[in-house]
């Protein structure tokens, strides 16, 4: 007589994860208006009072998306940064970090941009992953030029995250492969930051 193996009871951070990704997965091929709790319980495998305990609603569920992505890409900016040498890799390798994980994680980014125009939520979670981006960059600058005004570091900050933002737009957020490649874009970047930078000492 032959017995089933006994479903793995998952955690519950696992099962944010995959409830996460199905969300992410069907708001971007059905859009956030049209798609339903129903269709993101189904992609899972479970019901969907299980998402409204995790998420609490649609909206909280869209939320949690964004804010997963915010946390990923302090990590990855973050991480490409600290393992560069000398201000200019710094800023090199933590844009290009940027668009690498914007790349990586696009159906997230397209959601997010296009939410953002309808939605108050997703407009203001947008402002607070452009904060948190801004504020990295300052505190980037800062180490490397401690004696510099704190808000001529924020302004730097500020022309380089909307530069960084308005490269990955005009990139396109959509399928298929950008035209422009995530090196020739950090490129672009550098071309005209760095110039202004590079007495940073």
């Amino acid at each position: 007589m032959e017995t089933s193996t006994p479903r793995r009871r998952l955690g519950r951070a696992e099962r944010e994860r995959q409830i996460l990704d199905a969300a992410v997965a069907v708001f971007s091929e059905r859009g956030y208006q049209t798609a339903s709790m129903d269709a993101v319980a189904e992609r899972v495998g479970v019901t969907k009072p299980v998402l409204y305990t995790h998420f609490g609603s649609k909206e909280g569920l869209l939320l949690a998306c964004i804010a997963r992505a915010r946390t990923e890409l302090l990590e990855v900016t973050a991480a490409a940064a600290a393992a560069a040498e000398g201000p200019e890799e710094m800023l090199r390798q933590g844009t290009k970090a940027f668009f690498d994980y914007l790349d990586s994680q696009r159906p997230t980014w397209t959601l997010l941009y296009s939410e953002a125009a309808i939605s108050a939520g997703a407009a203001s979670a947008l402002e607070e992953i452009r904060a948190q981006q801004t504020d990295f960059i300052a505190a980037l600058l800062a180490t490397q030029a401690p004696d510099t005004d704190p808000q001529r570091l924020a302004g730097w900050a500020q022309v380089i995250v909307g530069a960084c933002e308005r490269l990955a737009l005009w990139r396109g957020t959509g399928g298929g492969e950008p035209a422009v490649s995530s090196e020739q874009a950090t490129e672009y970047l550098m071309d005209l930051a760095w110039t202004g930078l590079a007495n940073l000492r």
